[in-house]
């Protein structure tokens, strides 16, 4: 009995000695279960990456600008910070400068470079030679992409997340049929590259000296002369032009998408957007009904 009672008295000091000790124990030595969730947090931080789509437009394409607009403002991604610009060359008249004045004021998405107009005389050149220059921050990746492109933003961002940041370039392979990236070029309906191959480009004679010729070709030719874009990488199938418009290029629209081209008509964009389902978010309302 009094052994009992010995026992029962010592139980609360025993059990403020326990508790001390694991206290100073787990101050001095970290759980491995809370490092563990320390070090994924820190990776998940780490592995959200930057991305400018850049869309070679002409200054009067005042409504396929708008149009866009409505198209990327609803799509976001949650590994990725993404931004879409519309890229000019200089303006030449009173309308242009009012109306894309206008919507530099509104939506502040326009990048105005120093060129003239042109489809072989150097706008790629151009665009990506004076992105360092232009933009505030450097981003992990740099697009150049088509006005007449739908991307699926989110399946774009995690196409690119597990691939290397530097030395890359990403798109569509030419020739239609081919699978091997390193061989030809990127479509120009919209391929990514690195951000120190963009710098590169603005510091390089071998760009600043063959500026001319079909644009997107001449980017590999760029790469090729200075031994650069090691990592390639192709989206094939899920970037593709639109269906029945360019022959072993195009194909049927799948749930993989990540890019349909040559969307000329209103009636294919209806097309693939109704089969992307983009507007299903849209809430009920006494406002509306679709």
């Amino acid at each position: 009995m009094p052994g009992r009672r010995l026992v029962l008295a010592t139980l609360p000091t025993l059990t403020v000695v326990l508790f001390i000790f694991f206290f100073l124990f787990s101050v001095r030595v970290k759980s491995p279960f809370i490092a563990s969730t320390n070090n994924t947090v820190t990776l998940r931080k780490a592995a959200r990456f930057s991305l400018l789509i850049g869309i070679l437009t002409w200054p009067n394409k005042y409504d396929r600008r708008h149009f866009l607009r409505l198209v990327y403002g609803i799509q976001s991604s949650p590994i990725a910070d993404i931004d879409v610009k519309f890229v000019l060359c200089n303006l030449t008249n009173v309308e242009q400068r009012v109306f894309v004045g206008l919507e530099i004021l509104r939506f502040d998405d326009i990048i105005i470079l120093n060129c003239t107009e042109n489809m072989n005389s150097g706008k790629t050149y151009t665009y990506f030679s004076s992105l360092p220059s232009i933009v505030s921050r450097p981003y992990d990746y740099i697009m150049k992409a088509d006005d007449d492109v739908f991307l699926r933003l989110a399946p774009l961002a995690l196409s690119l997340q597990p691939l290397p940041r530097l030395d890359l370039y990403y798109g569509f392979v030419i020739p239609c049929t081919s699978m091997n990236p390193f061989v030809h070029y990127m479509s120009g309906m919209g391929f990514v590259l690195s951000w120190d191959l963009v710098d590169w480009i603005g510091e390089s004679n071998i760009p600043r000296n063959n500026t001319y010729g079909p644009e997107d070709r001449l980017v590999a030719e760029w790469l090729n002369m200075g031994s650069k874009a090691l990592n390639r990488f192709t989206s094939k199938p899920a970037m593709y032009d639109y269906p029945g418009t360019n022959g072993r290029c195009s194909h049927e629209l799948i749930p993989e998408t990540i890019a349909v081209h040559r969307l000329k008509r209103w009636d294919q964009w209806l097309h693939v957007l109704h089969y992307f389902n983009i507007t299903q978010e849209v809430e009920q309302s006494s406002m509306y009904k679709l």
